[in-house]
């Protein structure tokens, strides 16, 4: 199926990490036109020739010209913020005297508020706080988006129609978004953990590494595929897998006495404790 044509006004994209990266692979998917082409900043000149090749996007570096990322910014609609939470504040005083007056400001950096940003933005632009994940090298993100309090609902659509390039995108109130970075943000790490943990027991009863990582990778991707296409629930997909007195349940019954749950509170509770701590320091 051939995905729907989006159009999207010029945009600056201001640190171009792995994050930014995986946004700009969705900006540059064949189905997309950014009119007026993308402006990409980094410090490192060797990253900066990636993008040689590609003709819709400049590519500036702050090591070779102190005012990349305000040349960058000039005649941007859209202004995507891909630095470290430290590094935020900076970025916008730098370039605040710059910007378009209505220019869309987009931040993925965890914990900094929108109305942070909108204080060192006197020139009163609309700010967007996002919390996008990894998947979005792969074009399957979750993306949380929350307004700040100059935001249109006009600006809410332009920011999804950007991160619908990357994945799925959720519009929610900013006081849930360091709850959504706990489960979406951090999601993949702790999905990566338990299967690098599963293969590791596999490797301890007796199989390759090899054979490990076959037994458990192609488990976890087979388990969400079905997920997927069945329609049903997780709960009642495990419980067509669990017959009763069998092992499956058995195994089960460890978890539920390790109290699973538990320890998936107590951890996405330090998640977004992290995340506020990164916001005020």
């Amino acid at each position: 199926m051939t995905a729907p044509r989006v159009e999207l006004p010029t945009i600056a994209l201001i640190g171009a990490g792995s994050m930014g990266r995986a946004i700009l692979a969705g900006l540059l998917a064949p189905h997309v036109e950014v009119v007026g082409g993308i402006r990409v900043t980094n410090r490192d000149p060797a990253r900066a020739a990636d993008f040689d090749s590609e003709t819709r996007v400049t590519a500036l570096t702050t090591g070779e010209n102190p005012n990349a990322n305000r040349d960058a910014v000039v005649g941007a609609s859209i202004v995507v913020i891909g630095v470290k939470p430290a590094m935020v504040t900076g970025v916008l005083d730098e370039i605040a005297d710059v910007l378009e007056p209505h220019a869309l400001i987009i931040s993925v950096a965890a914990g900094i508020s929108t109305r942070t940003m909108e204080a060192h933005l006197s020139g009163g632009q609309p700010v967007v706080r996002t919390m996008p994940n990894t998947p979005a090298t792969v074009g399957r993100a979750v993306t949380g988006i929350s307004g700040g309090t100059r935001v249109t609902p006009d600006d809410l659509e332009l920011a999804v129609r950007l991160f619908d390039t990357v994945g799925d995108v959720l519009v929610i109130e900013e006081d849930r978004i360091d709850a959504l970075g706990s489960i979406s943000g951090s999601g993949p790490a702790y999905v990566f953990y338990f299967v690098e943990q599963f293969v590791r027991v596999a490797e301890a009863k007796g199989f390759t590494r090899e054979q490990a990582e076959l037994l458990v990778r192609g488990t976890f991707r087979g388990a969400i595929d079905l997920l997927e296409a069945s329609g049903e629930s997780p709960e009642e997909l495990r419980r067509r897998v669990t017959s009763p007195g069998g092992s499956t349940e058995r195994a089960i019954a460890v978890f539920d006495e390790a109290d699973i749950h538990k320890i998936f509170v107590a951890a996405t509770d330090a998640a977004v404790a992290r995340q506020r701590e990164m916001g005020t320091s």
